[in-house]
């Protein structure tokens, strides 16, 4: 049996490329352990500076949530916030026969630029094998016939009609989904991570490619910070029906609306989507939340 398989995440969690890659090495690994440094993503995943641990620690549970609902056992840590420091600290501690490290293309880091994935090989290659997982596939980024939909849901992450949605798009053309799940008082972390995990097995099954990030609070911000720095072809904001989101009473999906001309469709659980289509076409609005409902969810 060889040594453990360390899964190095800079910036995202999960990935098909990085679930593919652990399942075909897991059954020859002594253990399986995902590490993430404490560090500010650098783009499309909105939290304060101080959050930086919190950030990391989402990104831990939710790949660690994926792995499990492949049946893959593994443990989990939260690094120092230098990369260098944590990659080293993660292999001295590990001792692994391989690391997958997951970052995208060219990421550098500290004062001198330095590339990780070059450092990390000449630094560590002859004692351990280095294996690049990259986040975004370069040829996808600038191939046409590959749609980037935007996906924002919290409490809807287990609805059946999105996940089936998000399925049946796939069939038109090969789409690509990035995740974000703006946090709700009501909904703990762990089963954030729990749903989020299982929405993205659920689209790994399907040989889709999914990336997926718990956030913090504010949805329009978060949204805005993706559609700013990540190819976005279209936005799909799931909510709560209408009576019982928070997210449509304060319009959500218009403010979004007013900042992209891409597509940003809609939708909600518990009505079809050609119900939601017809109201659209209608211009109805959504009557406000009553002050239980809006107590009862601060998401859609």
């Amino acid at each position: 049996m060889s040594g453990p398989l360390l899964i190095f995440l800079n910036e995202v969690a999960g990935g098909r490329k990085l679930i593919e890659a652990v399942r075909a090495k897991a059954v020859d690994a002594s253990y399986v352990v995902v590490v993430a440094p404490q560090n500010q993503p650098s783009v499309g995943q909105l939290f304060a500076p101080e959050e930086a641990a919190e950030a990391a620690r989402a990104r831990v549970d939710v790949t660690l949530a994926v792995l499990d609902e492949f049946g893959i056992e593994a443990i989990g840590e939260v690094l120092d916030p230098e990369y260098d420091l944590a990659l080293g600290d993660a292999i001295r501690s590990h001792r692994p026969s391989e690391v997958l490290l997951s970052c995208t293309y060219d990421f550098r880091f500290g004062l001198t630029r330095r590339d990780l994935l070059e450092w990390a090989e000449l630094t560590f290659g002859k004692v351990t094998t280095i294996t690049h997982i990259p986040v975004r596939i370069e040829d996808d980024s600038i191939s046409m016939n590959v749609t980037h939909t935007l996906v924002v849901a919290n409490r809807t992450l287990t609805d059946d009609a999105l996940q089936a949605r998000l399925l049946d798009h796939t069939g038109e053309r090969p789409h690509r989904y990035t995740i974000i799940a703006p946090a709700a008082d009501d909904v703990s972390e762990a089963t954030v991570a729990r749903n989020l995990a299982s929405l993205m097995a659920k689209l790994y099954h399907a040989d889709i490619d999914a990336t997926g990030q718990p956030m913090s609070p504010d949805p329009f911000d978060a949204v805005k910070n993706a559609i700013e720095h990540y190819r976005v072809d279209e936005v799909l904001i799931s909510t709560l029906s209408g009576e019982q989101s928070h997210w449509l009473e304060e319009d959500l999906i218009g403010r979004v609306r007013e900042i992209t001309d891409k597509p940003v469709e809609h939708n909600e659980a518990g009505r079809p989507p050609e119900a939601v289509a017809a109201v659209v076409a209608e211009g109805e609005t959504t009557e406000p939340a009553s002050d239980d409902s809006t107590a009862e969810s601060n998401e859609a």
